[in-house]
């Protein structure tokens, strides 16, 4: 994708418990100009701000002339396959999810639809605090909201802006960064192991406990996490799709 031609947004979210009070980042980038877009709600989930962040910056784009691609970057798992799988399956379902349960964040998703209609986008992952630099600076907006601070925000010329490499989206192929990491992480100490069997998502603190519970079970998923953080991710993306 060439920047000089297309427009670029990058999004985070970012909330303080979950529920809790959050906010949310964006940054687009048209016509060598660069917009930093960000808000607050008093009481909300992390995937609520991660889809008003890209709602809000689809919709911005209601005052760029012309129709261009466009490339969609967030450090998301559940906006970028949301948007691009479990949508459809949604919709088709009576918005329900495969376990027959309603699904969350319907309205911000309805909205997002919207936004995007009719626009040729790619939505595309990228790795979390990763080092791309638009990504972090997302992240510093959504928590300064989040926090109930006010950040400035820039609007001007691209050559002005202070992230000199924001195009530089390295680690976006988020299947090849994992495959990468595989080996290390598989030999890391485990924080939990989260498992999904018949729609029901559980944590389980041992591997003979997630063994116990996925062997034999038709249809089963289950992954060993690092941290609280991937632990919550994870429970809240097979959640949804299940």
């Amino acid at each position: 994708m060439s920047p000089e031609s297309n427009i670029v947004i990058l999004t985070d979210g970012s909330s303080r418990g979950n529920p809790g009070p959050g906010g949310f980042g964006a940054i687009v980038i048209a016509d060598g100009r660069v917009t930093e877009l960000g808000g607050r709600e008093v009481h909300t989930t992390n995937n609520r701000m991660e889809l008003r962040a890209a709602i809000e910056a689809l919709s911005f784009l209601s005052k760029v002339k012309g129709q261009r691609s466009i490339g969609l970057f967030s450090d998301s798992s559940y906006l970028i396959n949301g948007i691009t799988r479990w949508i459809r399956g949604w919709q088709k379902n009576g918005w329900k999810t495969a376990g027959k349960k309603e699904v969350e964040n319907r309205d911000l998703w309805e909205r997002l639809m919207m936004a995007a209609e009719g626009r040729e986008i790619e939505w595309k992952r990228v790795g979390g605090h990763s080092g791309v630099a638009g990504n972090e600076r997302c992240d510093e907006i959504a928590a300064a909201f989040a926090d109930g601070k006010k950040p400035k925000l820039y609007s001007g010329v691209l050559e002005n802006y202070r992230i000199k490499k924001i195009f530089d989206m390295h680690g976006t192929d988020s299947s090849a960064a994992e495959k990468s990491s595989s080996p290390r992480r598989s030999r890391a100490k485990a924080y939990s192991y989260v498992s999904a069997v018949d729609g029901a998502v559980t944590v389980h603190k041992t591997w003979a406990e997630c063994e116990a519970r996925v062997k034999g079970a038709r249809g089963a998923k289950y992954r060993k996490v690092f941290s609280s953080e991937e632990e919550r991710l994870l429970v809240s993306e097979w959640s949804e799709t299940n």
